[in-house]
């Protein structure tokens, strides 16, 4: 590798002070990091304010003025320790060919792949110039940020951004995909593979523009039986992370896959991350029982008590902050924030973790 990207990689971090940053290095803080999945969003007026002059939601993720505004918008009124990339995870499909639209009210909408024939009408390889927005929005958030916060990107896990494609919308069981999977699995495989290779090379672009870690988001594979999940989740998120590591050696790397459970101590040894996830659903002393004891844990608040706010909050906050104690722990919910979070109850579960310290 040479050339600026190369010159920028080599250069000695001014941001190693960051606490999100430490975490993932290993290091147990007496205050965690806090930063929210889907901080930025609808619940936020200023977000809405500025959704409503954007057009279409691919809009507001792909014209850089705007997605940058946006994915500030909560270090600003928060103080949070890291800000995540505002994009979407289905702009991979998108630029492998695939027909993507988000519908006001409903959710995202694709033109279903169900078939060989389908698959294969696909590009071969992800168009990356199509994301370039996205990649500029990175630098420009970066360029904005303050040395001692940190700047995540992120991708969908190959199953669940392949749930999307071949169920043509979201849901719960995403049974399409499953269907899919167990009547056809080499189109599924093929499928999978190809998302792999897009993903990598998606979030070796965000790391190359500025990102300081990023986050592969398996929100769908929790409700495999455990040798599905090895297949479908586990395997295709380790290669992932081999293709970004073979071209960013130092990345770091975290992985969610909601409601792994009893699977969670299995992904984590087989996955060369150096943060994981745990969701809503997981007792958090479990997860940290079963992953090794040096990696960092994220979460796992619920977003619900969020929405409550009060004492149900500080109970929720301490829970986790009790349960991770004296371990590497970015503080964070088990999903992401809801639209009908007051903003101040965001405040509050900052000033909580904060104050905990």
């Amino acid at each position: 590798m040479s050339g600026p990207v190369a010159e920028r990689l080599a250069e000695p971090s001014t941001r190693e002070a960051s606490r999100f940053l430490k975490a993932l290095s290993g290091e147990t803080q007496k205050t965690p990091p806090v930063w929210l999945m889907r901080q930025a969003g609808r619940y936020l007026p200023e977000y809405r304010e500025l959704r409503a002059r954007a057009g279409g939601f691919l809009d507001l993720c792909y014209t850089p003025d705007f997605a940058t505004e946006v994915t500030l918008q909560p270090i600003r009124r928060f103080d949070l320790d890291a800000a995540i990339l505002f994009s979407d995870i289905l702009v991979v499909p998108h630029a492998l060919g695939q027909n993507v639209r988000f519908v006001e009210g409903e959710g995202p909408r694709l033109d279903p792949v169900t078939s060989l024939g389908e698959f294969k009408r696909l590009r071969e390889t992800i168009d990356l110039a199509m994301l370039s927005p996205v990649y500029e929005t990175v630098s420009r958030v970066r360029s904005e940020l303050s040395q001692n916060k940190a700047l995540i990107g992120f991708c969908g896990a190959p199953y669940t951004v392949a749930t999307y494609m071949v169920a043509g919308r979201g849901g719960d069981e995403q049974a399409p995909a499953r269907l899919l999977a167990y009547r056809e699995p080499e189109t599924f495989q093929a499928l999978m593979d190809m998302l792999v290779e897009a993903s990598a090379a998606h979030l070796v672009a965000q790391l190359k523009a500025g990102a300081d870690a990023v986050q592969i988001f398996d929100s769908w594979s929790g409700d495999l039986p455990p040798s599905e999940f090895e297949r479908w989740s586990t395997a295709p998120i380790k290669a992932l992370c081999d293709k970004v590591r073979a071209e960013v050696p130092d990345a770091k790397i975290i992985a969610f896959a909601r409601g792994a459970g009893t699977k969670l101590g299995a992904f984590a040894r087989a996955i060369p991350a150096q943060g994981f996830g745990i969701g809503t659903s997981e007792d958090p002393a479990a997860a940290r029982a079963a992953v090794p004891s040096h990696i960092a844990l994220q979460g796992a608040v619920d977003p619900i008590a969020l929405v409550a706010g009060g004492p149900a909050l500080d109970r929720a906050v301490d829970a986790v902050l009790d349960a991770l104690s004296g371990f590497p722990l970015i503080l964070n919910l088990g999903h992401g924030v809801r639209q009908q979070t007051p903003p101040e109850h965001v405040a509050q579960l900052v000033a909580r973790v904060r104050s905990a310290g």
